[in-house]
């Protein structure tokens, strides 16, 4: 890997008496991880069935490092939504926000959804995540992963953040600025990155991310937090961008960050974090953390973007739902859907946040679950709504233990055949991998009709 010399001129002055090591760091081979889903499992559980040797990510309580050999991306607890494939380094940004359940928070640069997933397991169902990013086809790819990963109380958008800004006025309690950059962190993971680097540089990047850290802070309500992130080591894009912001916005204060073993304290020892690979087991990330001071009155302004509550809906939709066999389904539910928040557009069925408000306009390519769809009367689940039950939610149910031949061809598509003691009459069967669904199937006698989402087939 050939590096530019004036990124090794600036890496050698931001670095000091550390660019050697830095530089030796370059070569060696890159870090993969995974993050374990804690709407699925807790860690204790990931470490009993884990199918490799794992090691801890210290800065991470559900991050684990994987083997050279291991293949996540090829075995069945992946397609379960269990965990997510995530550089070690970038678990960080996210874990330091500090999600609780009910926060109303906003990813801006959401795909393709490593943290995104990350937040939305942090509200545990509760409170309402916004996950944007400009690019729709982006966008597509951060959907799925939220719906893989059983994230159900979200709106995904492909808007501009100025677009955003504009209903969003002090909405958000937590907001995730993971920013676009010139990626000097991933150089060693991503070679194909310095051909950019070197055709646009770090200065290219710059306005665009004051412009959206400035639309951000605006839609940041009082006492509400923010994380800027990078994965580049540049100081102008990163405590360059810190710096300009605290200046252009009064009310924003910079949060210290404490740091852990490995990690560095930014340039002119800000106290914010800098990851570097030969510090730690990963790659490059920047980390600050701002407030939004509370107004000197003890008044909060914004909090709730305007817009029609969500209990508004189509009547004569519901009409059409009760009238099919959505309720056959739903009694199998170990926690039917509130009434209050499920609606009905085009056919598409979907339970709504609770914080949502149907007319703020987006171009949103999901808003809430998507819990199935009308078919002439006739009511078939959705994929993500088999990704957002959890163990024992659905009491007709056919779970497979992971070594049953049967799980793979499941997920490729195939005829499921019933073996003795596994009867079940007519009707939809949620298919699982110990325990943990997969999606949905028909009983028909002997066998089970694959009704696994096709776009998600293991090939």
């Amino acid at each position: 890997m050939r590096l530019p010399e004036l990124f090794l001129e600036r890496m050698k002055e931001l670095l000091g008496e550390e660019y050697e090591l830095w530089l030796e760091s370059c070569g060696q081979m890159p870090v993969q991880g995974i993050r374990v889903n804690p709407a699925k499992l807790t860690p204790g559980q990931w470490e009993q069935i884990s199918p490799w040797e794992i090691r801890r990510v210290p800065w991470n309580l559900n991050g684990y490092y994987c083997q050279e050999k291991s293949r996540p991306a090829r075995d069945v607890y992946y397609y379960a939504g269990l965990y997510y494939i995530q550089e070690p380094s970038a678990m960080a940004p996210a874990e330091l926000l500090g999600v609780k359940p009910g926060h109303k928070v906003l990813d801006l640069c959401a795909a393709p959804g490593g943290k995104s997933t990350q937040l939305g397991a942090r509200l545990e169902g509760r409170g309402l995540l916004v996950a944007n990013d400009v690019s729709a086809s982006r966008a597509k790819a951060l959907l799925k992963n939220l719906e893989m990963a059983g994230v159900a109380n979200i709106c995904v958008t492909a808007e501009e953040p100025k677009r955003l800004a504009q209903v969003f006025s002090g909405f958000f309690d937590k907001i995730l600025v993971d920013a676009p950059c010139s990626g000097e962190g991933m150089f060693r993971k991503e070679p194909e990155l310095i051909k950019s680097w070197q055709e646009r540089g770090p200065k290219e990047y710059v306005p665009v991310q004051r412009e959206i850290l400035k639309q951000a802070v605006r839609m940041l309500r009082p006492g509400g937090e923010l994380v800027y992130s990078t994965c580049t080591f540049s100081v102008e894009e990163d405590e360059g961008a810190v710096d300009w912001i605290l200046a252009e916005e009064p009310d924003m204060e910079l949060v210290p960050l404490a740091l852990w073993e490995g990690a560095r304290p930014g340039a002119d020892k800000k106290p914010v974090i800098r990851l570097f690979p030969h510090r730690i087991r990963g790659e490059g990330h920047f980390v600050a953390k701002l407030k939004k001071r509370q107004r000197e009155d003890g008044g909060s302004e914004g909090g709730k973007a305007p817009g029609e509550g969500v209990c508004r809906k189509d009547e004569k939709e519901l009409e059409l739902l009760e009238q099919s066999d959505y309720l056959e389904w739903e009694r199998f539910l170990a926690r039917p859907f509130d009434r209050h928040r499920l609606t009905v557009q085009f056919g598409q069925v979907y339970f709504l946040p609770e914080d949502f408000r149907r007319d703020w306009g987006f171009r949103y390519l999901r808003t809430g679950l998507l819990v199935g769809s009308l078919r002439r009367g006739r009511f078939e689940p959705s994929q993500a709504a088999a990704m957002a039950l959890k163990s024992g939610e659905f009491a007709r149910a056919l779970s497979m233990d992971r070594e049953d031949e049967r799980v793979i061809r499941y997920l490729k598509g195939e005829t499921v055949f019933l073996k003795e003691g596994e009867d079940f009459s007519k009707g939809w069967v949620l298919v699982c991998v110990d325990g943990f669904p997969l999606g949905w199937a028909k009983a028909a006698g002997g066998s089970l009709k694959n009704k696994y989402y096709p776009g998600w087939r293991w090939m």
